[in-house]
């Protein structure tokens, strides 16, 4: 911690300046300085901590597709799996607001294509897994399920920026109550909290594999990231003699 030093100084009613004017003035800069000056020893500490968050989130992109020499056959066919598509993912808990439907229908020489997809997003990875391996045994072939792709929650941030300042204000007044009783001073209250400085980053999960002794990832399992937040604060509390009754 740098030495820091105050210096207040007042300016004294000079002889021969009598007015009230220049006496009330003079007089609130006197009692200002003077209240200033009796402000109690204090000890200011910075604090920093980083909290670090997995994905809480995954969309799924599930695709299908037919070709027909009618515009119904081809709608009828994508029609069927995409209703056993959503009705897989409700019984499985995953709200309709969590789940959305695309269609596109053209024409490719003389048969009509009818495409759709669905994106459906999991907070529930387990039910993820469990929804993906459903429409793989029954639909086989007629469905292309995507790789999930993970994703941090703007709620999730939030609260993961939040826990990194409370985490930082803790650890300063942790070290200024180490500093006080090795001073053989009582820590009262905060004067002043500031946060100076946060850092953000994403990273990969498991990016050297996670297994050891030089195990390479799997090429297939989805990478689920992380997320750092990073926080420094500074903070000021007053100092009081071990002594010294409480008022």
């Amino acid at each position: 911690m740098e030495n820091q030093s105050r210096v207040f100084a007042a300016i004294l009613p000079a002889a021969g300046r009598e007015s009230a004017g220049n006496e009330a003035e003079l007089g609130l800069e006197v009692r200002a300085a003077n209240r200033h000056s009796n402000r109690g020893r204090e000890v200011q500490v910075t604090g920093t901590a980083e909290v670090c968050c997995p994905a809480d989130r995954a969309s799924v992109r599930v695709s299908v597709g037919s070709s027909k020499g009618s515009v119904n056959e081809a709608t009828d066919s994508v029609s069927r799996r995409l209703e056993y598509i959503l009705q897989a993912v409700r019984q499985h808990g995953v709200s309709d607001k969590d789940a959305s439907v695309r269609r596109f229908l053209h024409r490719e020489a003389e048969q009509y294509r009818m495409d759709a997809e669905v994106v459906v997003t999991f907070s529930d990875f387990e039910k993820m897994e469990q929804v993906c391996r459903v429409l793989l045994e029954k639909l086989d072939k007629s469905v292309c399920v995507g790789t999930p792709q993970f994703y941090h929650s703007a709620e999730c941030l939030s609260r993961l920026r939040r826990r990194a300042c409370v985490s930082a204000v803790e650890n300063a007044q942790q070290k200024a109550c180490e500093v006080s009783q090795l001073l053989e001073q009582t820590l009262g209250s905060p004067l002043l909290i500031r946060e100076e400085e946060t850092k953000e980053w994403r990273s990969e999960d498991d990016e050297e594999g996670g297994g050891g002794q030089g195990a390479a990832p799997l090429p297939y399992l989805p990478c689920r990231p992380t997320f750092t937040a990073s926080s420094r604060v500074s903070v000021s509390f007053s100092l009081r003699d071990k002594g010294r009754k409480k008022l």
